[in-house]
């Protein structure tokens, strides 16, 4: 170690950089600057006794733009009482907190700049541990993405999801039933006082989505992956399992601070495939592809859409949850969570991957006990789909790949062709899809273009196109739907997503016309535009090179510059390992 690192890794006096002493403000005399920092926490109340244990950092995400995180407040409370029953100083601190519904563009926009303040708040106050509590769709990853580049041990609490409500005797949820009572409304199934009950009535508590949408998909990864505690990803927000998760994950973090087990020996290659198995095993998000590859990328970890393919083919969909099956996430708990996905995975699962707990995700697995009947978790034999719930596709529309949420779709369009109708951006979208004399039958394939990460910019839930009215009003619910952007976790539909390079950089996306055949095959893995090799340069030299609108100032130009494609998570270069 260097002169000038081993100065900065130590306190005044050459005692280590631990708690309070770490990270001392340079003002050129470094006892005056721990001096300086115990006077002013001082005036805040705390005793020296205090200020001489391990600091446990706490990230407060609470806002009110985001129900999803509306138990800070208890979580908060109960992690302060585990770190200090552990001999841990606590210290909460805020940080960005994104709600998908209330950020424009999209929050998937904001995930970076929320990953570069949780890491770069991390780096500059001075804590031994930290814990990230998230629950909203990007804010799980962000704070991953953001811990594993500040390199300071860390683990993640989830919020938890919101309890389900009810209509008319019947349990209803966000999101999955948002977007099935707003299609029967589209169709003039409901009315609009009806459609006005609807909307006071499905969601029951503060929390994330009661589905196996994003957030719930990215809560059950972080536990499958060793970054939370055992059994933490499933207990609904409101409850008093969540509270306890909450402490003990306090209680934890103190561990890991004197451990100084840092995110890289957790995270490994093996972890991140056990994520993937357990992606595809309960029916999750399509969103996670992205963010498990970002936050694996940031330490320089490749995942690989083939390897996840393959995995599909052995990997059956175990979990009957909306929106490929028909419970919630409180059933799931009820019925075993995150351990009882595990155990049924048998030998698919690293078993041998380290965990927050200090022990082998394998010893967790066995401590879980047995499981008990039920049909919410099945086991191997029995299925709810016979293959995982993703499928990677690649042809000439999708050179660099594209995603399907195959166990969501209607089975009668796994294989299909189709003309396309083709829609410019979600301008052009919103214009058109409803204009009773658009050209579109059950059969055509909907395009919607620039939507990616560039073009967007920050490839927002567009994917999942509506149904033309005309359609809808007719009975028709589902049709083939591509385009370089993303879908809610919570949808279900034939829908094909990621396209790979996307329009704006000059993907084949963006010469699709109007009236082209497109061929969607997964058994074949495919996605073809069923146009010459001869037509499509010609469309190309007609059209020129790609030029993305890149934005005068700001964030927006930062992202627009320096975003990648959805194949490598949709981080910044620069963020990269």
């Amino acid at each position: 170690m260097s002169e000038a690192a081993a100065r900065a890794s130590s306190a005044p006096g050459g005692i280590p950089a631990t708690g309070i002493r770490k990270g001392l403000t340079n003002y050129g005399d470094a006892e005056f600057s721990l001096f300086l920092r115990k006077a002013f926490i001082k005036g805040a109340g705390y005793s020296d006794d205090a200020l001489d244990r391990p600091v446990i950092g706490i990230i407060n995400t609470g806002s009110g733009f985001n129900p999803c995180h509306g138990n800070m407040p208890a979580l908060l409370e109960a992690v302060k009482r585990g770190v200090m029953l552990a001999g841990g100083l606590p210290v909460d601190f805020p940080t960005i907190s994104i709600h998908e519904s209330f950020s424009q563009p999209t929050s998937m926009f904001l995930r970076n700049l929320m990953s570069m303040d949780t890491e770069e708040m991390i780096r500059a106050q001075p804590m031994d541990a930290v814990v990230l509590i998230g629950g909203c769709d990007k804010t799980v990853p962000a704070q991953l993405m953001g811990a594993a580049s500040a390199g300071v041990p860390a683990i993640s609490l989830v919020t938890g999801s919101m309890l389900p409500g009810g209509y008319r005797g019947e349990r209803v949820g966000a999101c999955t039933d948002c977007r099935s009572f707003w299609g029967k409304f589209r169709g003039g199934e409901i009315s609009k006082p009806e459609i006005d009950d609807v909307n006071s009535r499905l969601v029951g508590s503060v929390g994330t989505c009661s589905v196996m949408g994003t957030a719930s998909t990215m809560a059950c990864l972080t536990e499958a992956m060793g970054i939370a505690m055992p059994g933490s990803a499933s207990a609904p927000a409101v409850t008093a399992d969540r509270v306890r998760i909450a402490e003990a994950t306090g209680t934890q973090a103190v561990a890991l601070a004197a451990a100084g087990t840092k995110m890289d020996t957790i995270l490994t290659q093996e972890s991140f495939e056990n994520g993937l198995r357990v992606l595809l095993a309960i029916g999750g998000s399509t969103n996670a592809i992205i963010h498990l590859t970002a936050v694996a990328g940031r330490l320089g970890i490749r995942l690989s859409l083939e390897q996840l393919d393959r995995m599909s083919t052995e990997t059956p969909v175990l979990v009957d949850l909306k929106p490929s099956g028909k419970y919630y996430m409180e059933d799931f708990h009820r019925a075993g969570g995150v351990p009882a996905v595990l155990r049924e995975l048998g030998s698919l699962i690293h078993r041998e991957v380290p965990t927050v707990t200090g022990r082998t995700l394998g010893d967790e697995i066995d401590d879980a006990g047995p499981g008990f009947p039920q049909d919410i978790i099945r086991p191997l034999s029995n299925p709810v789909y016979p293959e995982g719930s993703l499928a990677f596709l690649r042809g000439n529309l999708a050179p660099g790949g594209a995603i399907i949420k195959q166990a969501a779709v209607s089975p009668a369009l796994l294989e299909h062709t189709g003309p396309a109708v083709v829609f410019e951006n979600t301008a052009d979208l919103a214009a058109r899809i409803d204009d009773p004399d658009l050209d579109v039958t059950a059969d055509s394939v909907l395009v919607l273009k620039n939507i990616g990460p560039v073009g967007a910019p920050g490839m927002p839930e567009a994917g999942y196109l509506p149904i033309p009215k005309k359609l809808a009003s007719q009975g028709v619910r589902d049709m083939v739907r591509i385009s370089d952007g993303r879908m809610s976790g919570t949808a279900a539909g034939a829908v094909v997503l990621h396209v790979t390079p996307e329009t704006a950089v000059g993907g084949p996306l963006r010469l699709v016309q109007t009236g082209d055949t497109i061929t969607l095959s997964v058994s074949r893995r495919l996605i073809q535009l069923e146009v010459s090799d001869a037509e499509l340069a010609q469309r190309e030299e007609a059209m020129g090179p790609a030029a993305p609108v890149v934005p005068e100032r700001g964030y927006r130009k930062l992202f627009v510059t320096e975003v990648t494609q959805a194949d490598e998570g949709c981080d910044f270069r620069f963020l990269q390992g």
